[in-house]
């Protein structure tokens, strides 16, 4: 874990994907079409703190969805890339848009699609339901799945890789 956490302490940028990250990986539609997705609200309040502590977060997905744009602005993310079937390129541009180098940034996956920039940044994380293959190329795994909290994981041990998850989880006592 100590080599993982000097990764996380370079870690300026933080990418998820969303289905199966952000979201269990279900999709709900109603009969007009309309897309629905469960956030978890605690994976919310983890990526608030992080961006407080000066980490930026972005999205990079291969759907395209209202209701992702909704609760990104939401939870203040604006580095959103929706619609991207070769993440590559929305990681690539992204770079330049941020001036960032890959070993700063984090990516947090749970399919092969994912697989592509998690093997370019400087620590890739697959959750804990994330397909075997994703699994293997990550440097570090979720205790949650996605959906389920594991956003939140990345949050809290990027925060304590930086120095601030107890003085963050203090200030609400």
């Amino acid at each position: 874990m100590k080599d993982i956490l000097e990764k996380a302490a370079r870690i300026k940028l933080l990418i998820l994907d969303v289905d199966g990250v952000l979201t269990d990986g279900g999709l709900f539609f109603g009969d007009d079409g309309q897309e629905y997705k469960a956030f978890n609200s605690q994976d919310g309040h983890g990526l608030k703190m992080l961006q407080k502590h000066g980490v930026r977060c972005a999205i990079i997905t291969g759907r395209t969805s209202k209701v992702v744009e909704h609760r990104m602005r939401n939870l203040g993310i604006d580095l959103l890339y929706q619609g991207q079937e070769n993440k590559l390129e929305a990681f690539a541009h992204l770079l330049t848009v941020v001036d960032l180098e890959p070993d700063q940034v984090a990516y947090v996956g749970d399919d092969v699609v994912d697989l592509p920039v998690m093997r370019k940044v400087g620590l890739a994380i697959a959750v804990q339901n994330a397909h075997p293959w994703v699994v293997r190329h990550a440097h570090w795994q979720t205790p949650r799945a996605g959906g389920h909290g594991a956003a939140r994981d990345v949050c809290e041990m990027l925060l304590e890789a930086h120095g601030a998850l107890q003085r963050e989880l203090e200030s609400y006592l």
